[in-house]
């Protein structure tokens, strides 16, 4: 039976507030922290085999232990809170529950990397969630949990909440970098990669929320007590988001390695009188699975062993009312919104991409327009700036391969087969 940990507490009238939060052990883990070297820190995260929680999955510890020392070179921490994936919403419901366990990780894990200064990056859009950040930091310092001198340790450490402007890209750490900067949000070349040349040519650490704010419960519970949740090679709990045509969607914290199938048990299903057609393991930049792969470990090695990426945990079930051209043309249209147009593939290749899509969405495309999208695919794959192209090209190759017939469908019966007031498709959801 597990226990929750990121999501323990959520129920409670004032999970977000301070006293909240030390009322269930808040804050222990910091002064603990604060006893230990700093190189201690990053051995027993590297130990734990904490995983990042934002989409690649590179090993924390492993990414704290490339800062250079005695660099004499400022060190900072930044926190991808740009929470912009289709289907995620994992990082802003434990922010609003439970922004506490964000501050005391950052304290921690500044700490660990030597850093003086973090930036919290969050998106625009969701006020009510950067005033309740914003206010948790405040109380954090008000508690002598950020600041100077924190807990008489003599280490110092200032935190600031910095609120983006709503752009998907900067959900791509260096286009972050560029934007917390005050430059256009855009990816860099790398390298040099940020651990050397990071925010402002300095060694910076970047990680996503939920990778952070599961640093406090390693800290108090041990590398052992964490490695002995998920599998072998995917460590600990994490956060799943299950959204769609599912009677119950929300936050599922649950072991790594659980399936989809456990999953949709545990809230109810798909809602009735439907079955499940296809689903994104990782939000809509990652290809597609179907039924077939209901029984799939939610893993690092499991997803990609059946041909997609974990990703960020975002499954999007979709029903057998969900027409795929249509789903996947509302998934490209997003990405040629947000390309930032730094680099022609991703630029003009989403453009392409969409026109084509609407054709056969219209009845007005051809079988060879399958082998251009096929074709314009391949070329953007692998040859964009950032993983934006890459994303961008997952849902068609994949809705390709499972569902070719469809595809041929929009084309010999001249139209979409589905009645577009019956489906109710979520793909262009941002949430």
């Amino acid at each position: 039976m597990f226990t929750p940990v990121l999501s323990a507490g959520w129920s409670d009238a004032d999970s977000f507030t301070l006293d909240g939060y030390t009322r269930r052990g808040g804050y222990t883990a910091l002064s603990k922290a604060l006893a230990m070297e700093p190189d201690a820190l990053i051995a027993l995260v590297k130990e734990s085999g904490l995983r990042g929680r934002g989409g690649a999955g590179f090993p924390t510890g492993m990414k704290w232990g490339f800062i250079p020392q005695g660099d004499g070179k400022p060190h900072y921490l930044v926190v991808n809170a740009d929470e912009s994936e289709p289907g995620t919403c994992k990082d802003m419901p434990l922010l609003m529950a439970n922004p506490h366990s964000l501050v005391e990780g950052v304290a921690i894990s500044s700490y660990a990397i030597r850093a003086s200064h973090a930036f919290i990056y969050i998106r625009g859009e969701v006020t009510h969630i950067i005033r309740r950040l914003q206010q948790a930091v405040l109380d954090a310092y008000a508690a002598g949990h950020l600041g100077k001198d924190i807990g008489g340790s003599g280490y110092d450490l200032d935190v600031v909440v910095h609120a983006g402007a709503g752009a998907y890209i900067c959900g791509e750490e260096t286009a972050l970098l560029d934007s917390l900067e005050g430059y256009r949000g855009q990816p860099r070349l790398r390298p040099p990669f940020p651990a050397t040349h990071g925010l402002y040519g300095s060694p910076t650490v970047i990680n996503n929320v939920e990778s952070i704010a599961s640093v406090p419960s390693i800290v108090l519970g041990g590398a052992d007590w964490f490695s002995a949740m998920g599998t072998e090679k995917s460590k600990g709990y994490t956060l799943y988001s299950l959204s769609g045509h599912v009677k119950n969607p929300g936050q599922f914290e649950a072991p790594l390695g659980i399936t989809l199938r456990q999953l949709l048990d545990l809230s109810g299903g798909m809602r009735e009188g439907h079955t499940l057609k296809f689903w994104t393991p990782g939000g809509s930049s990652t290809p597609i699975l179907t039924e077939e792969h209901l029984d799939v470990p939610l893993d690092y090695e499991g997803v990609g062993a059946a041909g997609s990426m974990l990703g960020t945990k975002a499954l999007q079930c979709f029903d057998d009312t969900t027409c795929i051209v249509r789903a996947v043309l509302r998934w490209t249209e997003f990405y040629a919104h947000e390309s930032c147009g730094k680099c022609t593939p991703c630029r003009e290749g989403t453009y392409w991409m969409v026109q084509i899509l609407q054709r056969l969405e219209d009845g007005t495309g051809s079988e060879e327009d399958l082998a251009t999208l096929l074709d314009t695919c391949d070329n953007i794959f692998g040859r964009s700036f950032c993983a934006l192209g890459d994303g961008a090209t997952s849902p068609i190759v994949s809705g390709i391969q499972f569902f070719r017939d469809e595809f041929i469908q929009h084309v010999t019966g001249k139209g979409c087969p589905f009645d577009p007031v019956a489906s109710t498709v979520f793909a262009g959801a941002t949430a």
